[in-house]
């Protein structure tokens, strides 16, 4: 009875929480333009997505940014969890402790507070105060994922690297990193996942002369869904669904 009633809850857990997710989906293949009512399958709204020059351009500025801050990201974190690793210092593990409270900030705290330091510095809103808000905001998920790596590292190889007159940054560069390139690779993509997809932090930083897909979207879903969002929101999920799922998949294959 005990677990009949756990799988009526997962089931009843899930159905609340994709179907609206489906709903959408479904309705990017409708060929209704103004009706949730099924009147037929199309690929009509995708080509007509691809006619849409503002959204494609703002979709293209989307992975240009997500490219940069996840590869950014990724970078900061490999030497932060090296230094983590490697050093005993005082405040390390304070330090540690407050990147993962980090990613329990509400993303609107983070998205207010990097505005007011940008207009205390007198930063024009725009690509570059994007990129500097969407590494702060992948940066704590970065360093947990690439750190779990090093953790599961055999110290002696830094030892013997020491022996065999390697500095820091050969070691690291040579023995470390091609060990936890499946980490330093599921920190890219998760990195760039949350670049793609966000829009609370977003909203706060950017300015008129940068455009991007989540921030576009928005705008146009307020005004009323129409189908073009409709299907390019669905390509937004498979293509993050996809990153996750490849990003979970590198983890695995680290740890088998």
């Amino acid at each position: 009875m005990a677990k009949k009633l756990k799988l009526i809850y997962l089931s009843v857990f899930l159905l609340i929480l994709y179907f609206p997710i489906t709903m959408l989906m479904a309705n990017s293949f409708n060929y209704s333009a103004h009706s949730i009512r099924w009147e037929g399958f199309t690929f009509k709204w995708y080509i007509k997505l691809f006619d849409n020059f503002s959204l494609i351009e703002a979709m293209k500025n989307s992975l240009i940014l997500g490219l940069l801050s996840a590869t950014c990201a990724s970078i900061i974190a490999t030497i932060a969890s090296f230094s983590f690793y490697k050093y005993r210092y005082f405040g390390r593990k304070i330090i540690y402790f407050f990147i993962q409270i980090m990613i329990m900030f509400p993303d609107i705290i983070l998205g207010v507070s990097l505005l007011f330091l940008f207009i205390l510095f007198n930063f024009e809103l725009g690509f570059y105060t994007l990129l500097i808000s969407h590494i702060v905001l992948a940066l704590p998920f970065s360093i947990i994922t690439i750190f779990s790596g090093f953790r599961g590292l055999n110290k002696n190889i830094i030892e013997v690297g020491r022996d065999l007159g390697a500095s820091d940054y050969d070691i690291l560069r040579k023995l470390i990193i091609p060990i936890i390139s499946p980490n330093i690779m599921a920190s890219f993509l998760i990195a760039f996942t949350l670049s793609l997809d966000d829009v609370l932090v977003s909203y706060f930083v950017s300015g008129p002369q940068y455009e991007i897909l989540p921030l576009t979207i928005f705008s146009l879903a307020r005004t009323g869904i129409k189908p073009e969002v409709n299907a390019i929101c669905t390509l937004m999920l498979l293509i993050s669904i996809l990153l996750i799922l490849l990003s979970q998949i590198l983890l695995k294959k680290k740890h088998a």
